[in-house]
């Protein structure tokens, strides 16, 4: 088992963050942009990653009532938070990575599809649309769909051009992706406490505004005996894995204290696996095999079952 990147680098050091993923609120005005600039940079120096919900900026062109202004919309703004993680380096180790996200009904989403379009541009970002239930029914049924912001329709336009847009340029060089923002939260745990609008960089870990997350895998490789799965040693290496996760929430130096209190309330941690296809190659199974797929379904549901198991043992401990 091993932590994430932040934990082996930072163990032992004062005042640094041992979590990997964390999501920042980005608010319209621009005070809440530049003070999520800021936590952005304090979060990338200890070696985290940053994911962004852009959607609660105005779109471009919009009248800004307290300047008389106009808007340059989240399509801009997203490059000030990608030149600030040029220059911010991890914790003096790598670089930072973001995930950028703008919701399928904000006025702005066809310039946000056509962001990453020439190679390049945004190098420090993954870009992903958050689709929603009702956008997806749009497209099948071939209706119009409205672009809104603050209520106000801004924009309408047919739904399948716009999901044709996407899918070409996510077929070109895989940007942007897509979150299924609804389904998303169906599986929200906490939605008491807030709705999930973005991921970490690579999007595999949903997160509420503030809120962290630690991660870790699991080499399957290590757990085999006897040309089987070793079930016994893997359920005792999951359920340390699930209490050494839980210790480093305690453990660990928090950037914000509004990320402090968020990650110790929820307790988010990231359990995952490493070496699946070397486990294949060791038991002599086929990559792409039907036995490959039975083998998959049976492994992860043990590895989600002893960690749930083991943080219900946690919980009542806590």
């Amino acid at each position: 088992f091993l932590p994430n990147s932040p934990t082996l680098m930072n163990a032992g050091k004062e005042d640094f963050s041992m979590s990997a993923c964390f999501v920042l609120p980005v608010e319209d005005s621009m005070v809440g942009i530049f003070e999520a600039v800021k936590q952005t940079a304090l979060i990338h120096k200890m070696g985290g990653g940053t994911g962004f919900d852009f959607s609660r900026l105005r779109s471009e062109g919009s009248i800004v009532k307290t300047t008389s202004g106009i808007a340059s919309g989240p399509c801009s703004f997203i490059r000030v938070f990608d030149t600030a993680t040029d220059v911010t380096k991890q914790g003096g180790t790598r670089r930072g990575a973001n995930m950028g996200i703008l919701r399928i009904d904000h006025p702005d989403i066809e310039k946000f599809i056509n962001l990453k379009k020439q190679e390049g541009v945004l190098p420090n970002f993954n870009l992903s649309i958050a689709f929603t239930d009702n956008f997806m029914k749009a497209v099948s049924t071939n209706s119009e769909f409205p672009l809104i912001f603050n209520g106000e329709v801004k924009k309408v336009v047919k739904a399948r051009e716009l999901w044709d847009k996407f899918i070409e340029n996510s077929w070109r060089n895989g940007e942007p992706s897509g979150l299924f923002i609804d389904r998303i939260n169906q599986d929200n745990f906490t939605p008491h406490v807030g709705v999930i609008e973005a991921t970490n960089p690579c999007g595999e870990q949903p997160l509420l505004p503030y809120e962290a997350c630690v991660l870790g895998s699991v080499n399957l490789a290590k757990h085999i005996k006897d040309q089987g799965v070793d079930f016994h040693s893997l359920e005792n290496t999951v359920r340390v894995g699930v209490r050494m996760l839980d210790n480093i929430i305690d453990k660990q130096f928090y950037p914000l204290p509004e990320i402090e209190k968020m990650h110790k309330a929820n307790r988010k941690i990231g359990l995952g696996v490493m070496g699946w296809a070397d486990m294949l190659l060791l038991l002599g199974i086929k990559y792409d095999s039907e036995e490959a797929l039975a083998l998959a379904e049976r492994v992860m549901g043990f590895v989600t079952n002893t960690a749930v198991d083991e943080s219900t043992r946690l919980a009542l401990k806590k």
